[in-house]
This record gives C-alpha cells, structure tokens and sequence, in this order.
C-alpha cells in the first residue's frame, strides 16, 4: 500500500502535523479499515432503495435481542460526566477555537464537518489548532494587534472533536491511487497527535460521530478506536464517542448503535436539518406522504420530531448513555435589541423543553447563548451533573409516528421556496471560499442548512406542490426564474469578484441540484469536487 500526500499552501506548520509517523498511521487505518467503510457505502444505496419502494422503515427484527437484553455502555469518565451546555463551533481559524475554548460551555464540539469547510489548508490548519490546544499554547493575534488566548481564570471546554462522516473523500491523501477517507484521515491525524496529550490533561480523545446510517457503520468505528488504541499503546477504551442521530435510519437503530459502541459510547445528539433532509433523501421516490412543510414551520414540538427526540433520550438513559439536545443557533443583533431579546426568548423555551424532557445538556452557536443554556439545565439538574438516571419508560414510540411526516404541517409557500434557494447559494458560495460556518438572517448555518435548503425545493418539483400564498406549482420554470431572482439580490449583497468567484459556481452548483432529474446525496460532494479537484498537486510521498 502506497500513501501520497500534498502539503497545504500557505500553511507553513502543516509538516507540524503530516509527519512519516502520523501519516504511516493513517496508512495503517486504511489498509485495515477502507474497504469495509467501501461496502457499508455501498449498503447505504441498497437501504435507500428498498426503504424508497417500500415507504416505510422499521425497527430491525435481526436486532431484537440486543433491544431486548440487558446491557449498558461504559461508565463516561469524568471530564464528560457534565455536558450541560455545548458549544459548535470550526477548529479554524484559530480565533474562533479560542473564543469557543474560553466560552464557558462545558464541551466544544469541534467541528471539522458541517461547520468546516473542507480545504486540506482548514483541515490541516484545524488539527494543528486542536494540537496546540492540547498542549495550551493556542494563541493569535490579529492584523490589527489584537491578542486571543487560552484563559487561564476557569477551566476551559472540553474538546470533542467531530471527524468528516464515511461518505467524504479526502483528494489531497491518496492511498493506493485513490482519494483517502475523510473520517480516516481526519481521525488519524487528530488522534495520533492529540490522543496521550489529552490524557494527560485529564481529558481524553473524544469524537462526534456524524451522518451514521446503520450499526455496522458504528461497529466499524468501534473497531477503529480499538486498533487505534492498540497502535498507540493506550487503555481499551479510552476513546470516546457521541454518535449524530441526523439520518432516519439510524433513528430506527439507536440503541444498536450504542451497543455497538458500548466500549467507547458516551451518548447520542439529536438535531434538526440533518434529520429531516435525511427523510427526503430515504424516501426521495416513495410519494407525496413525505414532502415536508416548509422547514421555518417544522419546529422539535412537532409530533414528528417529538417521536425522535423522546426515543432518543428513553434509549440513552436505559442503556447509561447521555442524550445531546439540538442548536440553538441564533447570533445576537446588537444593532437591534428587539431581535435579540425575542430569539433569546425563544431559545430559553427550546432548552427548557429538552432539559425537562431528560436531556442531559444541548448546543448553543455563539458564546452569549452558553449562559441562557446553563441556566436552564441548572435549574433542572438541581446540583446533579446530568439525569441520565431519568429513564422515560413511560415512553413508547413506533414506526408510524418516527414516519408521520403529515404531523409537521402542510405550510408550504413561494416565499419560502425564494428563501431556500438564497441560503442554498449563499452558504455554498461562502463554503467555496473557504469558510463552513457562515451568518445568514441572524442565524449560524452550516452545511446542513444548505442541505435541507436545496433537498426541499427538489422535493417540491418532483411532487408538483403548489404554493399556498401564490397557486403556482413547483417546476423546473419556476423555480429556474425563482433561481436567477435570487442570484441578482446576493449579486447587489457582494462584490464583483466575489460574485464571479464564488456566488456564479455556487448558483450553477444549486440549480444542478435542484433542476437535475436524480436526486444527489449529498451537496457536498460535488462542492469538494469545485473546491479541491482542480487544485490537486501531490507534493510528497510517504
């Protein structure tokens, strides 16, 4: 097996980190790991398929006794013991890791996925920020002179770090000639340069796991973690891992996947986008019974999203595991008090809602939201670091309810249609320029906002939706002039190369996507193929 590599221009620490012993390390991951990782993608296109035919998923019967069993994950160690309040966030630029790491929040997810933009330079650059906050020398300064680093007052949040998911390539490792892994690259890389350095501070190497589909997908990162603990020489089970339960069948296998993970299990984290964009990729095919409401109207109280988030928190506390709330993922308008006032409000609702539920903890995305979220789960924890001693038995969740779609609402209009195809070439086009987290209407978005964005308007052709605030049908001719509308608002928003650079070849990106006859699986894989395909220049070889 052979492993070839570029070096990130204008990344001048990058050899800090893509050194003959990491990368052979990420070699190894390869030769022991790819070409199972091919076969579950591979899987993920048969269950879409059948689920697609069928209209339906169920829980699995081959799976029944684990269910039914008794059995619970390992104890969490105590850095995680309190997660009350998390805050999400990109591990670059080095700024925002040190605002995130001084937030106050007992966790920060650190965020090479969804709020990242995958340029080998960020994610590089992100490891190498994880790896000096590890060590405590984080610092920057600013072009201006202004300095950032670690405080030194209260303790810091603890790190856990989130790798790409399975589906994501890496172009710039390339292992027997063909693209890496994104999850094994950026696991390898972070592992091997952070794992003993966290233990030492009395933390460890902890992960967010995203966009699992099944438990075999868990089960081969628990095998990961394993031979990753064996390569490095540290305790079984030191690894650590809360899995994303954003795709609809993995809500079907929660508690399998905890089972699988069992050794190194720490909880599951409920969102929102992910999860309902999931639901139009499963059942893309499978009739108008699963076109979503607009997505502003489809909140976590809808019974649809209730099922979810309530299986979520009965299966984690059975089984001694933690359940993650969603985002709250509003930024403070200083210019404009009322805004704020009423979003903080009505974040104070969100999180009272999940920590009464039995939540353990949830996501904030600005640090002025971490104080609201603690305040809350203080109240409700009355002293107690979590309540995964509430077991929800009186909880009872079917099928039928995890797929009542109709339960979200039926709202669905041309202004909406106007407003997802705007955020879809906005994010995109920042995303392109090389920043994943990006601030639209107020609001932090990340990758699966443009996800969710550009799946519905699909969703719309293809079943002929008509508009209720217009009475005009969702087609291709609609939603193109709809498309060209919203390209000459963000053209008046940004400057004439920035428009040509970025805002022309997110536009053509999206109406691919939303036009194109099949559906795409996933955005971000053809905005990596615009981001990196064409950059690609090997530099080293290992």
């Amino acid at each position: 097996m052979t492993l070839e590599f570029t070096t990130p221009a204008g990344l001048d620490r990058a050899g800090g980190i893509l050194t003959d012993e990491a990368l052979a390390f990420v070699e190894a991951l390869h030769r022991n790991f790819a070409g199972r990782r091919e076969e579950l993608l591979g899987e993920r296109v048969t269950a879409r398929r059948k689920a697609a035919s069928d209209g339906f998923l169920d829980f699995l019967p081959q799976t029944r006794e684990i269910r039914g069993s008794e059995w619970k994950v390992a104890p969490a160690p105590p850095a995680l013991q309190d997660r009350r309040v998390e805050i999400t966030g990109p591990a670059t630029p080095a700024k925002m890791a040190i605002n995130a790491l001084n937030s106050g929040a007992k966790v920060w997810l650190a965020d090479l996925e969804d709020a990242a933009s995958p340029s080998w330079h960020n994610q590089v650059d992100g490891i190498l920020n994880l790896r000096d906050a590890a060590l405590g020398t984080l610092s920057y300064t600013s072009p201006e002179g202004k300095s950032y680093a670690l405080r030194q007052d209260a303790p810091l949040a603890v790190v856990v770090t989130r790798p790409r998911g399975w589906h994501l390539p890496e172009y710039n490792v390339i292992v027997n000639g063909a693209p890496a892994s994104g999850s094994l690259v950026d696991f390898g890389l972070h592992f091997f340069h952070t794992a003993k350095l966290l233990l030492a501070n009395g933390h460890g190497p902890y992960y967010y796991l995203p966009k699992l589909e099944s438990h075999l997908e868990a089960r081969l990162w628990n095998d990961v973690f394993t031979f990753a603990e064996e390569y490095l020489g540290i305790e079984h089970g030191t690894v650590r891992a809360t899995v994303l339960i954003e795709t609809v069948p993995a809500a079907f296998q929660m508690e399998e996947i905890l089972y699988e993970l069992r050794e190194h299990a720490s909880g599951l984290n409920a969102g929102r986008w992910d999860y309902l964009f999931s639901i139009i990729k499963y059942f893309r095919d499978a009739g108008a019974k699963f076109v979503l409401a607009d997505r502003s109207t489809i909140t976590m109280t809808a019974p649809l999203m209730r099922a979810y988030t309530e299986l979520l928190v009965k299966s984690c506390h059975r089984r001694g595991a933690f359940a993650m709330g969603g985002m709250a993922a509003f930024i403070p308008n200083r210019r404009e008090p009322e805004i704020t006032e009423a979003a903080f409000a009505k974040v104070r609702a969100d999180k009272t809602r999940e920590a009464t539920d039995g939540f353990d903890g949830s996501w904030v995305a600005h640090p002025d939201l971490v104080p609201i979220c603690r305040e809350v789960f203080d109240e409700v924890l009355a002293g107690k670091p979590n309540q995964v001693d509430r077991l929800r038995e009186e909880v009872q969740v079917t099928a039928e309810q995890l797929l009542d779609v109709p339960s979200a609402g039926s709202v669905r209009t041309q202004k909406e249609l106007a407003l997802n195809l705007y955020v879809a070439i906005r994010y995109t086009a920042v995303w392109l320029s090389g920043n994943g987290a990006v601030a639209i209407h107020n609001l932090m978005e990340d990758a699966a906002t443009a996800e969710i964005s550009r799946s519905q308007v699909w969703q719309q052709i293809r079943n002929g939706v008509v508009y209720e605030d217009t009475g005009n049908m969702a087609t291709r001719e609609l939603v193109a002039e709809e498309l060209e509308r919203q390209k000459e608002v963000l053209r008046g928003e940004v400057d004439a190369t920035s428009f040509e650079q970025f805002f022309e070849p997110a536009a053509g990106l999206i109406a691919d996507l939303v036009l194109g006859e099949e559906y795409v699986d996933f955005l971000t894989l053809p905005a990596y193929d615009l981001l990196e395909k064409a950059a690609l220049n090997v530099l080293g070889t290992k």
